[in-house]
């Protein structure tokens, strides 16, 4: 009795992953954005800019929105000579606060729609970092990167996501950060805003994917743009020294990864080993996209866990040193 019992739950545990196999592998296909509207905020530089060159030579007419329009019409030249049919394929910019009023952020991209045709790909990437621990951050800072972060992609996905199930297909990126992960020492504001897009793609993902609109969550390392530039201007001395423990990416680097991992419609999008180590480590109750892919995150999660470990450690030994040194300054003044 307990041997039939054992093979029926061998046999049925075999049946479960079969159908469980067939259903996540049979899912996922490469998209393609020629000839369809994509549209990408942040899009006059940084990540954002080489996201619409690299959905221009995939053939795509492209968007870009910001506010700063000389730096928008710089960037919608160099889309242009990237296009893969320059004759046909259209490509404008859109000079708009995307986190002050969401009627505005509507009806901006309502009028697009009308100019350049449906939105198919929507790529979130407008975002800033304003450094500094917690009792040094003003509301104002704290407000702006809430409007910006988070609001920004809010309401421009809010804005698209009814005409994309009304067509049964879409794309929609969230550009957040690894440091949607975990938290980190001089990000206490920043870390918010990222979980908070963590938040919204895991939600809206299990909203729209019944009607075939994917949802992909980017979580580039630090990257090599101005506004990482402008970051730096305000780091403390200990996220300065964390942020070195790991190499500055190009956004080439970032876009391309992005872009690709969007078209095959998987949920995460990280660039390296230590974004591969914190998306296993943390995927939680994430969306799945394979057996595969579940087998390698519930195989490699406690053993990333154990590493984690060793970095929060030297984290910690970072922070504890400068606290030193900068008590030893203040005795010898």
């Amino acid at each position: 009795m307990a041997i039939m019992l054992g093979l029926i739950v061998v046999v049925a545990a075999v049946l479960i992953s079969s159908l469980f196999a067939r259903y996540y592998f049979c899912r996922g296909h490469t998209k393609s954005v020629n000839n369809k509207h994509v549209v990408v905020t942040g899009g006059s530089s940084g990540i954002g800019k080489c996201v619409a060159i690299t959905a221009a030579k995939h053939g795509a007419h492209v968007t870009i929105i910001a506010r700063d329009v000389q730096k928008l019409e710089a960037a919608r030249n160099e889309i242009i000579h990237a296009c893969k049919n320059k004759d046909t394929q259209k490509i404008e910019y859109l000079s708009l606060d995307i986190g002050e009023d969401y009627e505005a952020v509507e009806k901006a991209l309502s009028d697009l729609e009308r100019t350049m045709g449906p939105i198919y790909m929507l790529v979130n990437c407008a975002g800033t970092a304003i450094c500094g621990k917690i009792e040094d951050t003003t509301a104002a800072d704290l407000k702006k990167m809430i409007h910006i972060n988070f609001l920004g992609s809010y309401y421009c996905t809010k804005a698209v996501v009814q005409r994309m199930k009304a067509t049964q297909d879409g794309i929609i990126v969230l550009t957040s950060s690894q440091a949607a992960l975990l938290g980190i020492f001089g990000y206490s504001a920043y870390c918010s805003t990222k979980f908070a897009l963590r938040g919204l793609a895991e939600s809206i993902s299990m909203e729209l994917t019944p009607y075939n609109i994917s949802v992909t969550l980017c979580l580039p390392p630090d990257t090599d743009t101005p506004g990482f530039a402008v970051e730096e201007l305000t780091k403390p001395l200990e996220t300065k020294l964390i942020s070195e423990t790991s190499s500055l990416v190009s956004p080439d680097v970032v876009a391309n990864k992005l872009f690709k991992d969007a078209l095959a419609g998987k949920f995460f999008s990280t660039v390296g080993v230590e974004g591969f180590m914190l998306t296993t480590l943390c995927s939680g109750m994430s969306p799945v996209g394979s057996l595969i892919e579940l087998i390698v995150q519930s195989s490699l999660m406690g053993f990333f866990r154990f590493i984690s470990a060793f970095y929060l450690i030297h984290f910690k030994k970072i922070i504890q040193n400068c606290i030193k040194t900068r008590d030893k300054n203040k005795k010898s003044e």
